[in-house]
């Protein structure tokens, strides 16, 4: 269904957005050379050779793992898998270009249709990255060729997009799909996923606007920020009964505005040819790119995960959505939620709750000195889970919980040990008890007369007074029980 921007005077505007959004893959290796892959390297031209700096003579060589990669994205998209593929040769110019064209793929795209959050794709095909230019220094630029060569998915959808906050949660979903699968890391602040959005706008449903194609947006906020600013643009340009241009802008991040580049390319501007150097492949003759083999290796997609926490644990959807937003996060319950064993139904909601809540909570008023990674290994999933044991069989209060999980958080360790260290393991001895609840009794005559007169929610005064008494290490249910007994 379209979303409509109604304006002051009432009229209806249509905007249609699509995404073409860019992934580098991980492999050890560079698409089409032995370089090594990696996103990290901080030396510029570190990690290159003449095949990725584009010397004249060079031969490339395809890179299976990437080919095997784009492949389980489309089947977890459920997309057509490409049967007969080639490699394409995209020619045009720019210095971050050292072969004067780019490897990509044109008519024969590894996977064809599929879908992703309720949107329609069209195509996921693989080809190369290029250079990466800086412009920081003096009147000139530099380019660092660490990263030509890299094996990068694209991923285009159907222009069936029609607002902002549609598409940032399509990349959001498309980012975790693709960490879930293992084969992108795709941090946008590195640059390893970036979004490019084709946008317009029309004021007739029948047809189509001129289209914008806004580049290299490097974060969500980024993308929902520069679509809902074109929107407005295109939208107060067509109120003045003004012309657009079909042109590539880009985003400036500290003005929070597009900014024109070039007049936007068409695909014959590119001049594709089928690669000569490359050998076109019959993916069914390939044992290992067979549809049986490459879904042994598909994990659980987010979209499962989110069927299976709500059915078997009953989780709510707002913890469900904030684990599964959270990779490590969600990934460390996935491993107390195996820990458990046989008590999984039983324990789930209640690691949740303390995970969601407490663990969270403490997570995000860290100073910044331990990533989120380092934190959850310090504490472990068995630790976590044995709390949680802890606190479900009455061990260990609730408060007593927290306050062991903010010591496990600090410094590690086994949380039975640390219950003990801090003197919160619940006393369900009945002798010990039992002299509590006399004393109790016996230190309180006028609420228990309050009590016995019919006033039954002084008992609550009496439980608190012994667990006071106990300094906090009584089990709250017996001693209860007791005082119940006594009482009457």
């Amino acid at each position: 269904m379209l979303k409509l921007i109604f304006m002051e005077d009432d009229k209806k505007y249509f905007p249609t957005i699509g995404l073409e959004i860019h992934a580098e893959l991980s492999t050890k290796t560079r698409m089409f050379c032995n370089s090594k892959n990696n996103p990290d390297e901080k030396e510029p031209n570190m990690n290159v050779c003449p095949i990725c700096l584009g010397h004249p003579g060079t031969l490339p060589t395809i890179n299976r793992e990437a080919v095997k990669h784009v492949l389980k994205v489309g089947l977890a998209v459920d997309g057509e898998l490409a049967d007969f593929t080639e490699f394409d040769r995209k020619n045009y110019f720019y210095p971050d270009i050292p072969k004067g064209y780019q490897i990509s793929q044109y008519k024969f795209p590894l996977v064809k249709g599929g879908e992703l959050a309720g949107v329609k794709l069209t195509r996921v095909h693989l080809e190369e990255d290029t250079a990466r230019s800086t412009h920081e220094t003096g009147n000139f630029s530099l380019v660092d060729f660490n990263r030509a060569g890299v094996p990068l998915m694209e991923l285009v959808t159907e222009p069936v997009i029609h607002s902002a906050e549609e598409a940032g949660q399509f990349a959001r979903e498309l980012q975790l799909l693709l960490r879930t699968l293992g084969v992108s890391e795709a941090n946008m602040e590195k640059g390893e996923m970036r979004v490019e959005a084709n946008i317009s706008v029309s004021d007739s449903l029948e047809v189509f606007g001129t289209k914008v194609e806004v580049k290299n947006l490097n974060s969500f906020k980024s993308v929902e920020q520069a679509i809902a600013f074109e929107l407005d643009r295109h939208i107060k340009i067509i109120k003045k009964g003004e012309k657009l241009v079909q042109e590539t802008r880009g985003w400036d991040e500290d003005k929070s505005i597009t900014f024109p580049q070039r007049v936007k390319e068409d695909s014959h501007d590119y001049r594709y040819f089928p690669d000569p150097d490359l050998p076109k492949l019959k993916l069914s003759e390939l044992q290992e790119f067979s549809v049986v083999n490459l879904k042994k290796e598909i994990p659980e997609l987010p979209s499962e995960k989110r069927t299976r926490y709500a059915k078997d644990f009953g989780l709510k959807t707002v913890d469900i959505e904030n684990l599964i937003s959270n990779f490590a996060l969600e990934k460390f319950f996935s491993q107390v939620l195996a820990d458990f064993g046989a008590d999984v139904s039983r324990l789930a909601a209640l690691a949740a709750n303390y995970l969601l809540s407490d663990l969270q909570g403490l997570i995000k008023k860290n100073d910044g000195s331990d990533d989120i990674e380092n934190i959850l290994a310090k504490i472990g999933s068995k630790n976590f889970s044995d709390l949680i044991r802890l606190i479900a069989g009455g061990e260990v209060s609730s408060r007593g919980g927290k306050d062991v999980l903010a010591l496990m958080f600090k410094e590690g360790g086994e949380p039975k040990s640390l219950a003990e260290k801090l003197g919160v393991v619940q006393k369900s001895d009945l002798g010990a008890l039992d002299k509590i609840v006399k004393e109790v009794v016996k230190n309180n005559p006028q609420i228990v007369a309050d009590f016995k007169a019919g006033k039954t929610a002084s008992v609550q005064f009496l439980i608190g007074q012994g667990m006071k008494l106990s300094k906090g290490s009584a089990n709250p249910k017996i001693l209860s029980e007791l005082l119940q007994k006594e009482l009457n």
